[in-house]
């Protein structure tokens, strides 16, 4: 590539970026002057490392998909009610603004943020136990989004050269999970991309990616922050719908952490500044934790877990079924790979060599479905399709 002398000038300002990190962030801190990548590049350009990843990921085709992905509720005709876009835009807003504070690394906590669910497939929650289900019957490992996540981005993207993110990035996504409560972190700093790919290929005697934390404190945040955002605003969408009532919410967890969704992130968040970071870990008071805690308690037992929400299961899983068994038959009979898998169908010259059985060929494709493009391919099959619910899910009162 031809550099011009603005292209010099460019690379000395990120250059001058880099050295201001030094001052302007805490020194537990990424720097992206240390961002490792697993393919090594030439520094090109204005933008910084993590900068250069969260935009990689922005335009990436899995990134596109977010926006009809579902993130709690679905099967639900209703315009003002939370997707799988509008949540990792939270996370990343909310985790900025806690970073900002805490001198941590905005760039490496927003690519980690826009990239941490790209692996959840249709349906959510719900649609990860099918399609984990499936697998396991096919004699794969049990399906998690959030190594999916990594195997879009790393492996599968670009014709299957992904986008060679940094590994702080990577590790970020892989060790993501929000589900498990945390009311403290400290990041696992040895981590590198030989741990990164034993967990992400689910190796024997590797930890699980619910087990650890990822290596840095941008991760740890995003962790924490995934929680906030989903926390309160699920309850939002839940009194939408006429699930429950904000009368409902635990008069406990209400007195500490109020009962709005504003409120909610707004304490979380200023508890969590309010700690710090300088002892390298991340933490809620023990109060705040413990309301924390019964929140979730309560979201797992009116909202996620009510049958009311999942009236649409059982055709959804037929749906499952169909295509998985459908997608492995079409392979199995020689038919045209590009016509089932458009993307796999045209590789990239320098590409890795595909080792993927066509269990986990069909594991990605369906992995990758957005809801809509999921039920149009069932019909397709001939399945039964579930419609949407117009009104409330439960009518109040």
């Amino acid at each position: 590539m031809i550099q011009t002398p603005t292209d010099h000038n460019l690379r000395r300002l990120r250059d001058q970026l880099d050295l201001r990190e030094a001052g302007l962030l805490s020194p537990l801190a990424a720097r992206s002057s240390a961002a490792l990548r697993r393919h090594p590049e030439e520094r090109v350009g204005h933008r910084q490392n993590f900068f250069l990843d969260s935009d990689r990921i922005l335009h990436s085709r899995a990134y596109s998909r977010y926006i009809d992905k579902t993130q709690v509720f679905y099967m639900v005709a209703n315009d003002h009610i939370t997707h799988r876009v509008l949540h990792v835009q939270l996370v990343a807003k909310i985790a900025r603004s806690a970073g900002r504070f805490l001198g941590l690394n905005e760039d490496l906590i927003e690519a980690i943020a826009l990239g941490h669910d790209i692996g959840h497939p249709p349906f959510g929650h719900d649609g990860e136990k099918l399609l984990s289900a499936l697998c396991l019957e096919h004699g794969l490992p049990p399906f998690h989004h959030n190594i999916q996540s990594v195997l879009f981005l790393d492996r599968l993207e670009r014709g299957g050269r992904g986008w060679n993110l940094t590994l702080q990035t990577l590790d970020g996504i892989l060790f993501h999970d929000g589900e498990t409560h945390s009311e403290a972190l400290r990041p696992s700093r040895d981590h590198d991309f030989a741990l990164l790919d034993r967990v992400a290929e689910q190796a024997p005697g590797a930890v699980s990616p619910e087990a650890a934390t990822p290596m840095t404190l941008e991760g740890c945040l995003v962790r924490l922050c995934d929680t906030i955002a989903y926390i309160g605003r699920d309850i939002e969408d839940a009194i939408e719908l006429k699930l429950i009532a904000r009368a409902d919410l635990p008069g406990e967890c209400a007195a500490v952490l109020g009962d709005s969704n504003g409120s909610i992130v707004y304490r979380l968040v200023a508890d969590l500044i309010a700690n710090g970071c300088a002892a390298d870990r991340l933490a809620f008071s023990p109060s705040v934790g413990e309301a924390l805690a019964g929140l979730k308690k309560f979201n797992y037992e009116r909202i996620y877990l009510n049958p009311q929400i999942k009236r649409s299961l059982g055709e959804i899983s037929a749906c499952y079924r169909a295509l998985f068994e459908s997608y492995l038959e079409a392979l199995a009979t020689g038919r045209s790979r590009a016509t089932i898998f458009p993307e796999a169908g045209e590789r990239a010259a320098d590409a890795p060599v595909d080792v993927r059985t066509p269990a986990a060929m069909v594991r990605d494709f369906i992995a990758g479905m957005t809801d809509d493009y999921f039920l149009a391919q069932a019909a397709a099959l001939g399945c039964r399709i579930p419609t949407k619910t117009t009104g409330p899910l439960v009518a109040m009162g």
